[in-house]
């Protein structure tokens, strides 16, 4: 069994915004009323992303560079080399697509991070998400149950470390070892009575993270 691994929620937890909130800004403003009703309970996760990323309208050249420019925790490239410098394993794990996020990585020179997320697609101008119903992983709200991907990699690792911002990251971190809370996450885990770390930058964790010996 290996020693550890840090696990992290993408939007909002490494992007300092959603990427879906880019799109509606920028490309979408009829996805206003999407977003009211989704956040009314009338959508699920998945339904509303799916629309939201389907209608971008543009070339995918210009989606790319547009990833690129997505505003990030400035510390949180260098903390997933530091996890990787002292012997742990960075994984993403994202309720969004893993095409942004690949771009991102790649942008930054990021490499070896697993990016669990919802497969993504570019076509007919816009992101298009692929969806197997009988992967293990499906989760019919969210796309992917961030709690089964926890609980897999809690097979493989001694200690799972888990870090989010808001309600989808609430299942996951009912079964990390070591929580870190950013944001809304923060008090829907106390209202749940879940132990947390609660942090405001990687850096903080990282911080946390060396008085514990995982890194120097």
């Amino acid at each position: 069994m290996k020693k550890w691994a840090f696990v992290s929620d993408f939007d909002g937890t490494i992007s300092d915004r959603d990427y879906y909130d880019l799109i509606l800004e920028n490309h979408y403003n009829e996805g206003e009323q999407l977003y009211k009703q989704w956040k009314k309970g009338e959508m699920k996760d998945i339904e509303f992303l799916r629309e939201v990323f389907k209608n971008i309208n543009e070339d995918e050249e210009n989606i790319i560079d547009e990833i690129r420019t997505l505003p990030i925790d400035e510390y949180s490239m260098d903390f997933i080399k530091k996890v990787q410098q002292n012997g742990g394993d960075f994984y993403i794990l994202s309720a969004g697509t893993d095409y942004y996020i690949d771009h991102l990585l790649d942008h930054y020179g990021i490499e070896d991070v697993k990016v669990f997320s919802n497969e993504g697609y570019y076509e007919n101008q816009g992101i298009h998400l692929n969806l197997d119903e009988s992967h293990p992983h499906y989760h019919d709200r969210y796309g992917i149950d961030k709690s089964k991907v926890i609980q897999d990699l809690q097979n493989e690792y001694e200690t799972v470390h888990f870090i989010g911002d808001s309600e989808p990251d609430t299942h996951p971190a009912q079964h990390a070892d070591i929580v870190f809370a950013k944001k809304a996450l923060q008090e829907m885990l106390r209202e749940k009575n879940v132990d947390f770390v609660p942090v405001k930058t990687f850096k903080e964790v990282e911080d946390y993270l060396r008085k514990e010996g995982y890194v120097v």
